[in-house]
């Protein structure tokens, strides 16, 4: 079932999208390659807020607990009525900061250079697809350390105009290409994006969910009392077995 919608949606990228070219990163393209990942991680600000605020009910029994305790405290009805606004407003709030904090440590790292960081080993790569002379999105590569060899899928992005239009199944395809070639044996990848059209992407190219993390915290990024109390976050973990996969079949 899932082979038949990968090629569907292979054959409605090369049919749909007659000019679409998958390359590898050149540095002319840095600066659109900044945008694109910069706007992906901002459109993720409000589905953290607010989208994820569902699939978190620890949180939900905080924010009534503390619903509770104000009742108690104050007494009064417009304070507890006011309250979800602020809960909602404090999540944005620290969504964003987070995010926020997360981008300019990017930035300053692999993003900042992009040809040294990924373009200089034979073990890394960053492709990105064109479309009519236009970068519309992203991918990399870089190795893992992990028994067999695995290299780990990294700073997907695509246009949002572009989106539904087959450019991530295409980009998807091609770092498994790379995979094989190079004879990993497996493909991972990290992400705490809530959009079903993102997990749908990735199983659609072969990936399986090996697990998530509840209450994830970027490496390197520090959270104040209250962005533990607003930002949590799902980090779910996948992986696409290259040597089983039926997706990598006719690739070898």
């Amino acid at each position: 079932m899932e082979e038949k919608k990968y090629r569907k949606d292979v054959q409605k990228a090369q049919k749909g999208l007659q000019t679409l070219v998958v390359r590898k990163f050149e540095p002319a393209d840095n600066l659109k390659v900044q945008q694109i990942f910069y706007d992906g991680m901002i459109e993720r600000v409000v589905d953290t807020a607010f989208r994820g605020l569902r699939h978190h009910p620890e949180s939900l029994l905080l924010y009534t607990a503390m619903t509770a305790v104000c009742f108690v405290v104050t007494k009064s009805w417009w304070v507890i009525g006011l309250l979800p606004a602020i809960i909602l407003y404090g999540r944005y709030f620290c969504s964003r900061r987070m995010i926020q904090r997360y981008l300019e440590c990017a930035m300053t790292r692999d993003m900042k250079d992009i040809e040294g960081f990924y373009m200089k080993s034979p073990n890394s790569c960053m492709w990105v697809a064109v479309l009519e002379g236009k970068v519309v999105g992203m991918v990399a590569t870089v190795s893992q350390p992990k028994p067999g060899g695995a290299v780990e899928l990294r700073r997907m992005s695509v246009d949002r105009s572009c989106r539904r239009c087959g450019v991530g199944v295409a980009l998807g395809q091609k770092l498994v290409e790379f995979a094989v070639t190079n004879r990993y044996s497996s493909v991972v990848l990290g992400t705490s994006a809530y959009s079903p059209a993102a997990h749908k992407l990735y199983q659609r190219l072969g990936f399986q969910s090996v697990g998530f993390t509840n209450g994830y915290v970027t490496p390197g990024i520090r959270q104040s009392l209250l962005e533990q109390i607003f930002y949590r976050v799902r980090h779910h973990h996948y992986e696409l077995n290259v040597q089983n996969s039926k997706m990598t079949t006719k690739l070898k």
